[in-house]
């Protein structure tokens, strides 16, 4: 879906999202953990999801569920149910 066309994700952007609603080719850096996540937490962390790390979007299996992302230069895969546990924001490509 094209960002262009998609008012929701824009509203989002404006309000913080996770990193489940991240599309294909979207560079985001992770800016926290969602509440009640406590035990998941430290599994993110220790495959090297934390706070100010730059993630990419690399694809998603064809049924939508998991998906790819690149991350400290390699590639991980996480369950949406998984990626929602991660707050992100929007990084320009351009100052990336």
């Amino acid at each position: 879906m094209d960002h262009a066309f998609n008012i929701n994700y824009y509203q989002n952007f404006a309000m913080g999202m996770t990193l489940k609603e991240l599309q294909i080719g979207d560079l985001a850096s992770i800016t926290g953990f969602a509440t009640g996540t406590r035990s998941y937490r430290h599994r993110l962390l220790t495959m090297g999801l934390t706070p100010g790390t730059q993630i990419k979007v690399t694809r998603f299996a064809p049924l939508g569920d998991p998906m790819e992302i690149e991350v400290r230069g390699y590639s991980l895969s996480l369950r949406r149910d998984e990626a929602a546990a991660l707050h992100v924001k929007l990084v320009d490509a351009i100052t990336a």
